[in-house]
């Protein structure tokens, strides 16, 4: 896949300079982005070789359209692979959550049910079952409730999917540019 996003690179920075800065945005969304995101679900929880791969691609990509000798996801509005592995997992489960579909991921979400009385009874947490390896950690199953309860409950208490999305991009972005 980096092979493959690379060869597109290199084709847009041949003509980069005949290109608007929006249209080289469109381009790199059109032709770059998607393809890290058509790969990036099945990444999650992967070693840091493969994630590090395509956030190289993102970055070259990055600095072809702004020009820049620097890393400028943060102008361009474009979170990193890993905060875009999350953010589909997190749209999916908000999904499977508020709707049931797809049924076959449905029975995989369960809310986390606790014996106590506690603060945290009142958040919308999933139950992350126990898994003895790393690969049965990457499964939907346990990364999707990883994912959820990361989340604050500011995004999670969202009224409809357009909103969730809005909500779950702005928390990553801050909490990947701007950690307190």
């Amino acid at each position: 896949m980096a092979r493959a996003c690379n060869y597109h690179l290199q084709a847009i920075c041949h003509i980069r300079h005949l290109l608007t800065t929006e249209l080289a945005v469109t381009l790199a969304c059109s032709l770059i982005l998607s393809r890290l995101d058509y790969c990036n679900t099945v990444l999650h929880g992967a070693p840091t070789g493969s994630i590090q791969k395509l956030q190289r691609v993102q970055n070259t990509a990055a600095r072809i359209v702004l020009q820049a000798p620097r890393r400028t996801h943060e102008h361009l509005h474009w979170l990193p692979v890993q905060q875009r592995i999350d953010y589909k997992l997190a749209v999916l489960t908000y999904k499977v959550r508020s709707s049931g579909t797809p049924s076959y991921l449905s029975h995989h979400i369960k809310p986390r049910m606790s014996t106590r009385h506690l603060r945290s009874s009142s958040h919308l947490l999933l139950q992350k079952p126990t898994t003895r390896t790393d690969f049965a950690d990457r499964a939907f199953h346990c990364t999707a409730p990883t994912v959820w309860n990361s989340l604050n409950s500011y995004t999670v208490d969202s009224g409809s999917l357009a909103v969730f999305k809005s909500r779950l991009k702005t928390f990553l972005f801050r909490r990947t540019f701007n950690p307190v």
